[in-house]
């Protein structure tokens, strides 16, 4: 026992030999960082600087739920505890609101918004959205310098691009997908599965601009949710107008031939002309009956097509950022320093290192 407490004493006592020995070495070896650090720090400064910086905005809207059911009580409250919404999954749409955020893959919805008239905060641009990503993005100096490389070598499909042309949102040029696929890195939309509140997010180099991006992605959505809601009551509504505006026409004019048939026959006693004015009196009733009839049913198309229309509740609106988002430069400044640090600290030491990992 006591021959192995004495092995372990002269193996912490080595451990902390070695430790006194990497310190000293260290501290010997204290210029390296005095070199590595200050280098680091500029070059880290001089990296981040020219990131560009950018901001973010966002917003929240409830659109109005329509439910075939409505499952409350005990099974609905403890379903919403394991975050599963029973009013949603029972939704009579085809198209779930959880699909909603899966709208930003859709090319045509995306195009929808290359034609954003946005402004800078401070007035100097006004353009379109899709000028604006194409034309007047800030980029690093390297991205400038391979952009500038790349177009000494256009392709003929950028040549024969045209971004005012009219464009067809599955067959876009090289450029028009570059832009899409900016727009789709700009923009998110999520939807909380317990509420179905949707919250859309937007990134972009200008505040003002980005608030702008918030809020039209959330009209373009309310019209899409409002178009899909209402697009069955519209069909219906427009059948049943075109219907009475037949029937409609097909009284009048079985009035008139019956107002022209009883003005020419006032004095007449025959009974094959009393019958006739009888018959056509009867043909203008069912005529006015059925115009009355198809007007009912247009009215209550019209209706529907309103009851279908949902609501959208702002539960919080986008705002102008004061502060940008990112890049995070002193959290990258100083995670560089740490991890330049590290390296030189490793690097004075490896000798040491290895001889251990060798003597093991």
């Amino acid at each position: 026992m006591k021959q192995k407490r004495h092995k372990m004493e002269e193996k912490n006592e080595m451990e902390t030999i070695d430790l006194r020995v990497i310190f000293s070495k260290i501290w010997a070896k204290k210029k390296i960082y005095y070199i590595v650090l200050p280098i680091v720090f500029i070059l880290s400064c001089a990296y981040i600087l020219c990131i560009p910086r950018t901001y973010t905005s966002s917003l929240s809207l409830a659109p109005e739920m329509n439910n075939s059911s409505n499952l409350g009580g005990t099974i609905g409250s403890l379903a919403s505890s394991f975050g599963i919404d029973l009013g949603s999954m029972e939704t009579t749409d085809a198209i779930n609101p959880m699909l909603y955020p899966d709208l930003m893959e859709d090319n045509g919805f995306v195009v929808e918004l290359f034609n954003i008239k946005v402004a800078t905060a401070d007035g100097s641009l006004k353009c379109s959205y899709f000028d604006y990503l194409s034309k007047h993005q800030e980029y690093p100096f390297w991205a400038k310098i391979i952009g500038s490389i790349k177009k000494l070598f256009p392709k003929e499909e950028e040549v024969k691009a045209k971004g005012g042309a009219k464009m067809d949102p599955y067959m876009l040029s090289k450029k028009q997908d570059d832009v899409a696929s900016a727009i789709r890195k700009s923009i998110s939309i999520s939807i909380d599965k317990k509420t179905a509140v949707i919250t859309i997010s937007t990134e972009a180099q200008d505040p003002l601009i980005c608030k702008t991006l918030a809020d039209s992605v959330k009209e373009r959505l309310q019209i899409f949710i409002t178009n899909y809601r209402t697009s069955k009551a519209r069909v219906d509504e427009q059948y049943y107008k075109t219907l009475a505006s037949e029937a409609k026409s097909d009284y009048e004019k079985s009035r008139q031939l019956y107002g022209s048939y009883a003005d020419a026959n006032t004095d007449v006693i025959l009974t094959s002309m009393r019958a006739k004015q009888e018959d056509l009196e009867n043909d203008m009733q069912l005529k006015y009956n059925a115009y009355t009839a198809m007007t009912t049913q247009y009215q209550a198309a019209k209706a529907k097509v309103q009851e279908r229309t949902p609501a959208f509740t702002i539960v919080k609106g986008a705002a102008v950022p004061i502060k940008p988002t990112g890049p995070k430069r002193m959290i990258f400044v100083l995670g560089m320093m740490i991890l330049a640090f590290i390296l030189s600290t490793l690097y004075i030491i490896k000798d040491d290192l290895l001889g251990k990992v060798n003597t093991k």
